[in-house]
């Protein structure tokens, strides 16, 4: 197992959920991107989803959108974003870290190389949303033969008769896209919500996690007996944006969700 699957593991030993974070890298600059990480990691957040800068991120909306093409505009980009989870885990930060990018960004850079790399600075997760199952193949491969690095799958509400075939050999835990459409919309969620989790929930191995349009606990307090854990992306970005990027708020957000996730 890896850090993520261990991380899942103790939780559900200790019968808690868990509580993902989405930043973007070199958000507003990669000293404030580690400060943000260890800041949560303190505070309790069990997984950060990391954004690696692209210019088209077809999955995401206006915020997240905003935030990659800002870092961009600062320099960020895949590199440098190796450089600081190398620092980090030279640095001791232990929690499991995923990297959220586009799958034109892992070609460009080659396929044996970025997996290889992801292995040696310590990345456990891809979520790679425009890279169908039918396409996996190939980087599964190296990822496979690396066995450092997990592909963490993504299901939606038209995903149906796909489910079975996306959750046979998925690890570390299911992202289930709670509404249509981009990240960042509010909580409205699609109409069948319920329902779709609840199938997901029944075929699903591993963790369910639901992401998309959260902004506090309360949100997902319908689906409590049914995920595993909730996702926050573009709320947290906003928090962070009104914040000036300050650490410390970004701690008593992610314990505060923690705590109340826990309690519903």
């Amino acid at each position: 197992m890896n850090r993520i699957e261990n991380a899942l593991s103790t939780l559900q030993d200790k019968k808690e959920k868990a509580f993902i974070t989405y930043i973007t890298a070199g958000l507003p600059d990669y000293g404030k991107t580690k400060e943000i990480i260890k800041a949560q990691e303190k505070a309790g957040t069990d997984i950060i989803e990391l954004g690696i800068p692209f210019s088209d991120p077809v999955a995401d909306g206006p915020v997240i959108q905003a935030a990659s093409y800002e870092a961009i505009q600062g320099g960020a980009n895949l590199e440098k974003t190796f450089a600081l989870m190398k620092e980090m885990r030279d640095e001791g930060v232990e929690i499991p870290i995923v990297f959220m990018m586009y799958y034109n960004t892992v070609l460009h850079y080659g396929l044996e190389k970025f997996v290889k790399e992801c292995g040696s600075c310590g990345v456990d997760g891809l979520i790679i949303p425009d890279l169908p199952l039918e396409e996996q193949e190939e980087i599964k491969e190296f990822l496979d033969r690396e066995d450092k690095t997990i592909l963490i799958e993504l299901v939606s509400p038209v995903s149906k008769d796909r489910i079975p075939k996306i959750l046979e050999n998925a690890r570390g835990f299911v992202y289930c896209v709670s509404s249509m459409g981009v990240t960042g919309q509010e909580a409205s969620f699609h109409r069948e919500v319920m329902n779709y989790l609840a199938d997901v929930k029944k075929q699903s191995k591993i963790p369910v996690m639901m992401g998309f349009g959260i902004r506090t606990a309360e949100d997902v307090r319908p689906m409590k007996d049914i995920i595993d854990g909730a996702i926050v992306g573009s709320h947290f970005i906003t928090l962070m944006r009104e914040h000036n990027f300050d650490p410390q708020t970004a701690a008593d957000y992610c314990s505060t969700f923690k705590k109340e996730l826990n309690v519903l």
